[in-house]
């Protein structure tokens, strides 16, 4: 099984064909049905490190509690560029 980092490389790679439009309408709708699947893949793989990632926050009483970790995603913004 790919990993998270390849199923994303791959991702790209079939977005960036698809924005050329030099494809025809068939390999448009099956580099269109791969990336659907890596998208999900990915979107998926994201769930499950989400469930997993939690901090240990030291409680005044000298015990443990688990928290969920709040993490701030920074998101390219590539369409102003065009």
């Amino acid at each position: 099984m790919a990993t998270f980092e390849e199923q994303l490389t791959a991702l790209e790679t079939v977005v960036e064909k698809l924005e050329r439009g030099d494809l025809s309408l068939d390999e448009s709708v099956r580099l269109f049905e791969e990336g659907l699947k890596l998208s999900n893949a990915c979107k998926s793989e994201l769930e499950a490190a989400e469930g997993k990632i939690q901090v240990l926050v030291e409680q005044g009483s000298g015990g443990v509690r688990v928290a969920d970790l709040d993490v701030e995603v920074d998101v390219e913004e590539d369409d102003e560029e065009e």
